[in-house]
């Protein structure tokens, strides 16, 4: 296998890293991180459209993963009224290696209000589908479900025509949690199993886990059939961490007999010197290859590209997912 030398900016210290088939690899002895190539820019959000959203989200006081985390793609999701909102707060518990959020013990806080603000926010901006994720909240002793299943429930009884999807944390594998979750009603209910099997230890919080992420999502699938809901289930990996493209396929298996409905996969970008290096850029053409692997092991619907989030274009993945 072929080997490329990486250099770290800060210690000067030098690595080999082996050159995995779908990748790109350099010849210059920097971080492969500091060359993204031309598939990776995306154009600036612009429009009536996004402007005014961008307004109201700032004026009712609405964390957006869509612009906290500087998604490349918050211009065309709002447009077509699709919106990720942070809920829980903006500490997380957990200190996984490639996400930038704020780490730290909330203590238990809560806000009472956050429920009904949401709703509004929804109702306002218009939405027509809305993602809702948060941090790891593991000081609570349901490690935030409640609090997810009040927002669902005050969004739905505000905004009825809304499609919600729940991006949820594992709950430290507590199935109880994750029904309380469900019981509140989302029309899809999505965990991220992140990465494959072999770099969860290494990308992860030893908090988190591979097996367990996967038994989250078997018990909201299996809760869904037993009941004869609607509810589809999903997960997104991201790629070029250091994986091969053979346990990207066996992650995606793994995911199918959990019962997983849709696939994301999405190029993993380093969002600090601190957090771990990019060892690959993934082609576009490559990606296109995940699409088909993930469509022929039996998922519904697999958006797979460069820009591609968890939560990209999620009302579209919904569409196509049900067929309408």
């Amino acid at each position: 296998m072929k080997k490329i030398t990486l250099t770290d900016p800060e210690t000067g210290g030098q690595r080999e890293v082996p050159v995995v088939e779908g990748g790109v690899k350099t010849e210059r002895s920097e971080p492969v991180d500091r060359q993204r190539p031309d598939w990776l820019k995306a154009p600036l959000p612009t429009g009536g459209t996004y402007a005014r959203l961008k307004g109201l989200v700032k004026e009712l006081e609405l964390h957006t993963v869509c612009q906290e985390a500087r998604c490349p793609n918050v211009g065309e999701c709002w447009v077509h009224g699709t919106a990720t909102i942070m809920i829980l707060g903006k500490v997380c518990t957990r200190a996984c290696k490639f996400c930038a959020v704020s780490t730290g013990n909330p203590g238990g806080w809560l806000d009472p209000r956050e429920p009904g603000h949401v709703a509004r926010a929804v109702a306002e901006l218009d939405l027509k589908y809305v993602v809702l994720t948060s941090v790891d909240r593991d000081d609570l002793p349901d490690g935030g479900a409640g609090q997810f299943s009040a927002v669902i429930t005050a969004i739905k009884e505000r905004s009825p025509g809304v499609r919600v999807e729940a991006l949820t944390p594992d709950f430290q594998g507590d199935l109880e949690a994750v029904r309380t979750v469900l019981e509140s009603g989302p029309d899809v209910f999505a965990h991220n199993l992140e990465t494959v099997r072999r770099l969860t230890p290494r990308a992860r919080d030893p908090r988190a886990g591979y097996d367990q992420s996967l038994k989250v999502l078997d018990y909201a699938g299996r809760y869904a059939r037993e009941r004869g809901l609607e509810l589809l289930t999903k997960s997104s990996l991201m790629v070029g961490l250091g994986e091969s493209d053979e346990e990207i396929y066996q992650a995606m298996d793994d995911l199918r007999a959990a019962g997983v409905s849709i696939l994301t996969i999405g190029q993993y970008l380093r969002p600090t010197r601190h957090h771990l290096p990019v060892e690959r850029y993934v082609t576009p053409a490559q990606f296109e290859e995940y699409r088909r692997v993930g469509l022929k092991k039996g998922f519904v619907e697999v958006f797979s590209g460069p820009l591609v989030r968890s939560s990209y274009r999620a009302e579209l993945v919904f569409k196509e997912a049900r067929g309408s």
